[in-house]
C-alpha cells in the first residue's frame, strides 16, 4: 500500500483537503501574530467552539438523512429554559444537585419531544423537513418569548458554571462534552443499525422501504436525537452565559450548515462523517479567533469563512479529477 493510499484509508480522501487547511491556518496567523499559538489563545478556543460545535452534531444526521433542522438554537434554548425554570422553582442560586438533574432530564425530555414531533410529521404527513422545522422554530421562538417576557433568566448556582468555565485535566468542560458526543455520533453512525438506517434513508428513501427498513421510525429517531443534543447544547451555553434567553446563538444556525458542509456532508444526504465536521469546526474556530488577534473586523470572518468554503470545495473537485486522471493511467 502507497503513502497516499495509506492516508486515505486513515483519514478519508473527504479529510485530506481540511487537514491541509488546517495546517495553512495555524501557520498563517502563528506568523501573523505571536499570540495566535499561545496557551491563552488555545484554551480561549476550546471555550469558544464546544457550543458551535453541539449545535452541528445536531444539524449533521437530519442533513445525513436528507433534510434539515431549522429550529436547532431554538431547541436549544426552550431546554435552557427548562433548566432554568426548574432551578429558580427550587431556590435559584440555592438550588441543589438534585433540582439541577431534575433540570437537565426536563431540558432533554424537551428537546427530544420538539424533534420527536417534527420528525413525526416529516414522516407521516410527508411535510417537507425544511417547512416542518421552520414551523417550530416560529413556535419555539414565540413561545420561548411570551415565557421569558423577552428578557433573561438568570440566577443559578455556583456548581453550575462548572460546565461552562470549568476544567478537568487542563481541558475545559465544554470541550470534554463535545468530544464525547461527536465519539457517540461517530458510534451511532458507524456501528449501530440506526447508523445504517439514516445513510440508507439519505441515500434513497424509497429503496430504504423496499429493503426492510421502517423509515418513518427512523425519521422520527432523527430528529429527536437531534433535540436532544439540542438540549446539551442549550445547557452548555446556559452555564456559559449564566443566563438563558430565547435569542443566544442565533447568529450560529446558519453557521452550523456550513460547518457540516465544510465536513463534507452531503447536501443531499447518504454521506458524511464525524471527524471532517470536528475538523471543520477548528478550522472555522481559528480563523475566527485568528482574525480578530490581528485586529480585523469581527464581520470579515464571515467572509473569509464562505470563501473557505469556496476553496475546500475547489481543491475537492481537483483532487477528484487527479484521483480519475491516475486510475484511466493505470
Amino acid at each position: 500500500m502507497s503513502l497516499r493510499e495509506r492516508i486515505h484509508a486513515v483519514a478519508g480522501t473527504e479529510t485530506l483537503p481540511l487537514l491541509i487547511f488546517l495546517g495553512l491556518v495555524f501557520l498563517a496567523f502563528s506568523l501573523a501574530t505571536p499570540l495566535f499559538l499561545t496557551g491563552a489563545n488555545l484554551r480561549s478556543m476550546a471555550f469558544q467552539m464546544p457550543v458551535l460545535g453541539l449545535l452541528t452534531l445536531a444539524m449533521l444526521v437530519p442533513i445525513l438523512s436528507g433534510g434539515l433542522n431549522l429550529a436547532i438554537i431554538y431547541q436549544a434554548n426552550i431546554s435552557g429554559l427548562a433548566l432554568a425554570w426548574t432551578l429558580i422553582q427550587f431556590g435559584g442560586p440555592d438550588a441543589g444537585i438534585g433540582a439541577f438533574i431534575l433540570g437537565v432530564t426536563l431540558a432533554v425530555l424537551v428537546g427530544a419531544l420538539s424533534g420527536a414531533v417534527m420528525g413525526a410529521v416529516v414522516a407521516y404527513v410527508g411535510a417537507h423537513p425544511i417547512l416542518v422545522s421552520l414551523a417550530m422554530m416560529i413556535f419555539l421562538r414565540g413561545l420561548g418569548e411570551f415565557l421569558t417576557r423577552g428578557g433573561d433568566i438568570s440566577g443559578f448556582p455556583e456548581f453550575v458554571n462548572i460546565l461552562g468555565h470549568g476544567s478537568l485535566a487542563g481541558i475545559p468542560v465544554p470541550m470534554i462534552i463535545f468530544i464525547l458526543a461527536a465519539i457517540v455520533w461517530h458510534i451511532m453512525l458507524k456501528r449501530t443499525r440506526h447508523g445504517f438506517s439514516v445513510y440508507m434513508v439519505g441515500s434513497n428513501i424509497k429503496a430504504s422501504e423496499y429493503s426492510g427498513i421502517h423509515t418513518r421510525k427512523t425519521l422520527v429517531t432523527i430528529y429527536a436525537i437531534s433535540g436532544v443534543i439540542c438540549a446539551i447544547a442549550g445547557i452548555v451555553m446556559a452555564a456559559r452565559f449564566n443566563s438563558v434567553r430565547v435569542g443566544h446563538g442565533e447568529a450560529l444556525l446558519l453557521v452550523t450548515v456550513l460547518a457540516c458542509f465544510l465536513g463534507g456532508i452531503d447536501p443531499f444526504g447518504g454521506f458524511g462523517r464525524v471527524l471532517p465536521v470536528a475538523i471543520a469546526l477548528i478550522i472555522l474556530q481559528a480563523l475566527s479567533s485568528g482574525l480578530n488577534l490581528i485586529g480585523a473586523n469581527q464581520h470579515l470572518s464571515t467572509a473569509v469563512w464562505g470563501l473557505f468554503l469556496i476553496a475546500v470545495m475547489a481543491l475537492r473537485w481537483v483532487g477528484l479529477r487527479w484521483r480519475s486522471r491516475q486510475r484511466k493511467g493505470t
